[in-house]
This record gives C-alpha cells, sequence and structure tokens, in this order.
C-alpha cells in the first residue's frame, strides 16, 4: 500500500501540473473557448422556466436590490462619481454636448412632453385644490400687473404734472387696500387668489397648446448643442450637483425599502418570468445582446491576470491540490494502484 500511495501522490502532482498549464498561456483562451462552447451546449438543453421558479426569480432580484442596492460601496461611492463627473465636465472641452446627445431623440422627447395633455390637464387642476399654489399664482400675477402698471407710471411722470396725479392714485389705493383688509371685501382675497390661479392654469394650457413651445424649447437646445460640455457647469456648483446626487440616492435607498415597491418588482420580475419561462438559458443570451464570444471575451479579459497572481503566490496550485486529493489518496483509488 505504500508503494500505491507513492504513485497516487505522483499522479496527484501529474493532475496538478497539468490543470496549471490549462490556464498559462494561450492554452488558457483555448480552454476558456472550449468550456463556454460547453456550457452554452448545455444550456441549450436546460429551459429557463424548468430550473427557475417565478419564486426564485423574485427572492434574488429582491435580494439584489436590498443588497448591493444599499450597500456600503455605493453609498460611499455616489459623492465621490458625481465630483469626479463634474471635474470631468469642468476640464472637457473636446466635445459638445451635441456630441454626446443626438438631437433627434431629444426633440422627440419634448414633442412627446409636450403633447401629453391628459397628464397636463391633471397636473393643472390638482393646483388649484392648493390654496398655498393659488396664493402663489396671485401674487404671480399681482407682480406682472405691479410691474406693468411701474413701466407704465416711469413713462408717465416724465410729462410735466402727471407726476403728483400718479401719487395721489396710489396714496388713495394704498387706503382702499387697508380698508379691503379689514372689512367683507378681504374675504373675497381667496376667491381672487383662485381666480389668478385658474387663469395662470389657462395661460399655461394655451401657452402649450398653441404656443410654438416645441419649437422654442428645440431653439434653445440647439444654442447649446454647438457648445462645449464644459459649459454645462455654468448651471450649477460641484457643491450643488454633489448634494442633488445625495439627495436622488437618498429617495432611490429609502423608495427600495417601502412595501409598494416590492409589489413593482415582483410585477416585473413576473412579466419577464412570463416571457422567457419557455427560452433555453443559451438561447437568453442573444436577448441580452450577448453571444458565446463576448463571454470569452470577459472571461479573458480578467481571468488571466487573476489566475496569474494566484499561480505566483501558490495559492491556485493549493486549491487545485485540496480538492483533488481526497480521491487520489482514497482507499478506493490507493486499492486500484495496489492491484487490489
Amino acid at each position: 500500500m505504500t508503494q500505491a500511495r507513492q504513485i497516487a501522490e505522483r499522479l496527484l502532482d501529474a493532475q496538478v501540473d497539468f490543470l496549471l498549464a490549462e490556464v498559462t498561456g494561450d492554452r488558457f483562451a483555448e480552454v476558456i473557448a472550449r468550456d463556454v462552447a460547453a456550457v452554452l451546449a448545455v444550456g441549450d438543453t436546460i429551459v429557463f422556466g424548468d430550473v427557475v421558479s417565478l419564486e426564485q426569480g423574485e427572492e434574488t432580484v429582491a435580494t439584489v436590490i436590498d443588497r448591493i442596492g444599499g450597500s456600503p460601496v455605493i453609498a460611499d461611492t455616489v459623492g465621490i462619481f458625481s465630483d469626479a463627473i463634474y471635474d470631468h465636465i469642468a476640464a472637457n472641452t473636446e466635445y459638445t454636448l451635441g456630441d454626446v446627445v443626438d438631437r433627434e431623440p431629444v426633440e422627440a422627447l419634448l414633442e412627446k412632453i409636450f403633447g401629453m395633455h391628459q397628464a397636463q390637464e391633471r397636473i393643472l387642476d390638482r393646483l388649484t385644490e392648493s390654496p398655498l399654489v393659488a396664493t402663489v399664482a396671485s401674487r404671480f400675477v399681482d407682480k406682472l400687473i405691479g410691474d406693468f402698471m411701474q413701466a407704465n407710471r416711469e413713462r408717465a411722470e416724465k410729462i410735466p404734472g402727471v407726476s403728483s396725479i400718479m401719487s395721489l392714485g396710489q396714496s388713495a389705493a394704498t387706503r382702499a387696500k387697508k380698508v379691503a383688509d379689514s372689512t367683507f371685501v378681504g374675504d373675497l382675497a381667496g376667491k381672487g387668489a383662485l381666480f389668478a390661479l385658474k387663469r395662470t392654469n389657462n395661460a399655461i394650457r394655451d401657452m402649450l397648446r398653441d404656443a410654438p413651445v416645441h419649437s422654442a424649447a428645440m431653439e434653445f437646445w440647439d444654442l447649446h448643442a454647438d457648445e462645449p460640455v464644459a459649459g454645462l457647469r455654468e448651471y450649477l456648483t460641484q457643491k450643488d450637483l454633489n448634494e442633488l446626487v445625495q439627495i436622488c440616492y437618498e429617495i432611490a435607498v429609502t423608495t427600495r425599502e417601502k412595501e409598494y415597491f416590492g409589489l413593482l418588482v415582483r410585477e416585473c420580475v413576473e412579466v419577464f418570468y412570463t416571457k422567457y419561462r419557455d427560452h433555453t438559458l443559451a438561447s437568453m443570451l442573444p436577448e441580452l445582446g450577448l453571444s458565446a464570444e463576448d463571454v470569452s471575451a470577459e472571461i479573458l479579459r480578467y481571468g488571466p491576470a487573476v489566475i496569474e497572481s494566484a499561480k505566483r503566490n501558490g495559492v491556485l496550485a493549493g486549491l487545485i491540490r485540496e480538492r483533488l486529493e481526497p480521491f487520489f489518496l482514497s482507499e478506493q483509488v490507493l486499492g486500484i494502484l495496489a492491484g487490489e
């Protein structure tokens, strides 16, 4: 049995050397191509719905959203990424906004937004339910009227004798306002605010439907399309961008914890499962825009460096030996080598 053990150990060494050679140099690319093809061949015989249940898919997606979405890595890098993007934008004058974003999809997006009349009507209707919004609208209308009156007053005061008449009118208007605030007339303020809001809503509605808003928006886009991307930093500071990104991240993190968000995720998983449950695993790769060559290329992109590092410190050989040794030194193999 001692001789059999020596033979087994020699075979184990040979097997470890063989496997190390499989992941060395050009041979590694050949092995990856062979194994990926073999895996896909097996995957072509396995139907997605036969090996993955709807419940399993829901649990997996929920775990990914819960663990990865709230992981410290993302939390720590969100602000860093925003700062890095801002620094790059601030320094980049080689590309224009038009180079980065095509005009056609922007035009289609704006056309769709301005054409969503049902959404616009609903938003405007809901705005009328807010007293505070009505007050803001009233002040907006008052501001427009006030600015108009002030401009006319400045013109009129240039005419001799008119200045004193304007002052008298202003004084009378001020006294009337004080009286209105202290009498039943003040009760009309709320109705006035609501009226102002409706007039503002009507103006917005007419502008969106009749005025060339879409053309004006595209003209605004065209004015910026030929400017360097670096010009975007003129709209906000690095601190503003960082804080906006952090706020958006906080919204995303807190939203994913809500029960309703879980319902949305499960619905999406169910739709995906219904569509692809009869597909084989291999046939789903093209649906994802991937091919066997893409899979092999990604493995070869990172694999060699990782494996070479593991080989240099002996970790890889130790792992292979650890997996194979129980077999080669098992009683069954030793018995075979001893001729039993």
